[in-house]
């Protein structure tokens, strides 16, 4: 019994030197693996040829996605505006039961600024001759805005507008190099510095041709136009014992400007157009949908009011400042497109 005693307690007094001895030697934990780095996508520097990959690849794959009536896959192509109006437009089809548009188009000029090699967004304006397939005598020409915002994105088409039948197209000034001049935001060579067209724009569209800012643009549909079209809407309403409110507000989308001949600009840009058209009389019928925003709604109006946001699209020469003692021409409208892109018919408001 002693010796069973004794060896117990000898193994006791060893356990704590047995486990100690397997911490000593317990091997060490290995380092942890380093995660492999990628290097960032190179930078491509635009160029022509560059802008001219990125517009042939561009209405390749419009097509597909058209001749699918893949909405997603159309919309991985645009961006900003231009995905506004894409949506719609699919939408707009669907409801009707018709195919999506599809286009052609004729040999594009690129014009395509110098840039920072290493700059983003990089970007460049393409006028081409695009026409709808199965519609006789649609031609017509198209700005199309090109955005690239980061060497990991794609080329998408940002901003299309159309040239009006009777205006003509500016002449974008190209070096010997075959670059365009893009113009800063505050650039005081032209009549109307950039960023301030569209704005320009808005307030002849609210206030008529007796505007300040109607001195410096000429009038023409989409500016004292708008405002007229606006007020007879509005005296329509009021027959109906409606009230219509339209405002024109700028968007938080790019423009884009270019130098033409002459030290004139070409400018594209965005507008929204909001409106609403309210029975502000419970005994009065609620308004009646328009037509143009049907496919954006259920085909029931839930209370008393109809809001629409119309995406437009719009491209206007802004003319040199004249030189001292010489008459000023006046800038002027000459591209324009767009749609009802947004619809909500709001519950009636609690009191």
């Amino acid at each position: 019994m002693q010796r069973i005693s004794r060896a117990v307690a000898a193994a006791a007094l060893l356990a704590p030197l047995a486990a100690a001895g397997c911490a000593e030697n317990k091997p060490e934990a290995a380092p942890p693996t380093a995660m492999p780095t990628t290097s960032p996508p190179p930078i491509v520097p635009l160029t022509s040829q560059v802008a001219q990959k990125a517009f042939g690849t561009y209405i390749i794959d419009e097509d597909v996605a058209r001749a699918a009536g893949d909405e997603r896959l159309a919309l991985t192509w645009t961006s900003d505006g231009q995905s506004l109006l894409t949506a719609a437009e699919f939408r707009k089809a669907a409801f009707d039961g018709d195919p999506v548009r599809r286009f052609s188009y004729g040999k594009p000029k690129l014009y395509v600024p110098k840039l920072k090699p290493d700059g983003y967004p990089q970007w460049f304006v393409a006028s081409v001759n695009r026409s709808v397939q199965g519609k006789p005598k649609s031609d017509r020409t198209a700005f199309m805005a090109f955005m690239l915002r980061g060497p990991s994105d794609r080329w998408r088409v940002t901003m299309t507008t159309l040239l009006s039948p009777k205006a003509k197209e500016p002449k974008v000034l190209i070096d010997p190099e075959g670059y365009a001049e893009g113009l800063g935001t505050d650039d005081t060579s032209v009549l109307i510095r950039p960023r301030d067209v569209g704005g320009i724009q808005a307030t002849i569209a609210a206030e008529g041709g007796g505007s300040v800012a109607a001195k410096v643009m000429r009038p023409g549909p989409v500016t004292t136009g708008y405002y007229q079209q606006a007020k007879r809407a509005k005296k329509k309403a009021k027959e109906k014992d409606l009230t219509l409110q339209v405002v024109y507000t700028a968007t938080p989308y790019p423009y884009f400007a270019l130098r033409t001949e002459r030290g004139g600009g070409l400018v594209l840009y965005s507008l929204f157009r909001n409106t609403s058209l309210t029975a502000k009389d419970p005994a009065t019928p609620k308004p009646e949908i328009p037509p143009e925003a049907e496919h954006l709604l259920e085909g029931t109006v839930e209370g008393n009011e109809i809001d629409t946001t119309a995406m437009l699209h719009f491209a206007a020469f802004d003319p040199p400042r004249a030189k001292k003692g010489r008459p000023q021409p006046k800038a002027a409208l000459v591209a324009d497109d767009g749609a009802i892109a947004k619809a909500a018919t709001p519950p009636p408001r609690k009191p």
